[in-house]
């Protein structure tokens, strides 16, 4: 298979610059040197043509699908590409088919790459069990999903998985530069001289997608115009109209959005409100729904400040209600006073772990019976006995005497000496040593 398979009417000066300067052998390959180094088990695969069934999960423009394309240069096998987004069952089984046939005819195995394969959904993955399975078709997918959230256990345990990482900011501006060199695909036949400042930044913007990096450098390089000195002088200020606003990696239904919000909460939890302002900052910036935030601050100002202030609760519940009245952009300002004050407050998960063991208890064990004197005695109190003998605890001091209120003596709630719930936990401990 050709490397610009599916282009051949077209010239390769016609391609966009970022398909043109697609590495063609695992020498030129920019990055993921944590599997693709020397020695590695991926690069061992490849070179010895002996790939088995993979699926190649990482962000975009880091090499995923370049990376196939390479081993479909290399290998000996019939190599076919689909696309999860356009192609559907019916071509997946054609494809089956002709493989099943091709290795009865000559012994030739076909590997069949399937870019976006998270866009299938789990019945038609199962389509692939089988065959890839008896090891014709190998499969190479590719994701930008978490596979172990998208892809089928079952075709998972058939193939290995690889993560590929984000291209660092030195491996974008290596590909920058031999892009600027290249004179047979790339711009080398352009004089071009650009400040390096221009070039960090179109390396630190693009975060790590080679793609969005080599689409801003060609829109910049084709759109400025020669000095009197007949180069073109690519400056910051060109780079920063090439490449526009960042695009953050934040996809509503991509792992982006499910981590993004770990670290939210979880620098909430963690007492620090720096972090916490900026990943609020990073949803806002992609367009997170405001109520959706406002939701996760009020849990974890149950779940993790709880009793050590309990004003954090109201603070949360008053956010919500006041970002689902006025909108966006305003509620940024109540969603950040709410998730501020919730990082800044004393934490206890007192009142959380109680309810967990309490629940535990009453999954697992035996449910115990209303004491008799708790019951209501509105209904057959007297054939009954219900609500006899129960003691009304205003009518003693402090509001408080000792009675039954569960069979079982086991405590499910310890306050710390947090905050506020260091007065309850006095408090408690006042009433149980007076009784």
């Amino acid at each position: 298979m050709d490397l610009f398979s599916g282009n051949d009417k077209k010239s390769v000066e016609t391609l966009p610059l970022a398909a043109r300067m697609r590495p063609r052998s695992l020498d030129d390959f920019t990055g993921q040197e944590h599997i693709l180094g020397a020695d590695k088990l991926l690069r061992r695969l490849i070179e010895s043509d002996k790939i088995s069934s993979v699926v190649l999960y990482g962000p975009p423009g880091c090499g995923k699908t370049t990376l196939a394309l390479i081993i479909s240069d290399r290998t000996k096998s019939y190599f076919e590409r689909i696309n999860a987004a356009s192609n559907n069952v019916a071509d997946m089984r054609k494809i089956i088919d002709q493989a099943k046939r091709r290795e009865s005819i000559d012994g030739r195995r076909t590997i069949l790459l399937i870019d976006e394969i998270h866009r299938f959904n789990k019945a038609q993955q199962d389509v692939l069990m089988p065959d890839v399975e008896a090891g014709n078709p190998v499969l190479i997918g590719t994701t930008t999903h978490n596979p172990f959230f998208y892809v089928n256990a079952a075709l998972l345990s058939r193939s290995q998985v690889f993560e590929f990482k984000k291209l660092s900011d030195e491996d974008i501006v290596k590909i920058l530069k031999l892009t600027l060199a290249n004179k047979e695909r790339g711009l080398g036949k352009i004089p071009v001289d650009i400040d390096k400042d221009a070039l960090d930044h179109l390396a630190k913007v693009s975060e790590g997608d080679a793609r969005r990096a080599l689409s801003a450098l060609e829109i910049g390089t084709l759109t400025t115009p020669a000095g009197k000195d007949k180069k073109i002088h690519f400056t910051m200020k060109v780079a920063e109209e090439s490449i526009q606003k960042k695009a953050v990696v934040y996809d509503k239904d991509e792992d982006g959005h499910y981590d993004t919000i770990s670290a939210f909460i979880k620098s909430m939890r963690g007492s620090d409100p720096d972090a916490v302002l900026y990943w609020l900052a990073k949803m806002i910036y992609a367009g997170e729904d405001p109520r959706f935030i406002a939701r996760r601050i009020v849990i974890c100002a149950a779940e993790d400040v709880g009793n050590a202030d309990p004003q954090a609760l109201v603070v949360a519940n008053a956010a919500l209600q006041v970002s689902e009245f006025v909108g966006m952009p305003e509620a940024r300002i109540p969603l950040a006073q709410a998730a501020v004050y919730v990082a800044c407050a004393p934490k206890s998960n007192a009142s959380y772990l109680g309810i967990e063991a309490a629940l535990k208890d009453v999954e697992e064990g035996k449910v115990l019976d209303v004491p008799n004197h708790l019951k209501d005695a509105n209904l057959d109190s007297e054939a009954f006995g219900h609500g006899e003998g129960y003691k009304y605890a205003h009518d003693y001091k402090d509001h408080y005497v000792k009675q039954e209120y569960k069979p079982s003596g086991k405590v499910y709630y310890f306050p710390t000496t947090m905050g506020y719930e260091a007065k309850i936990k006095d408090w408690l401990k006042r009433l149980r040593n007076n009784e």
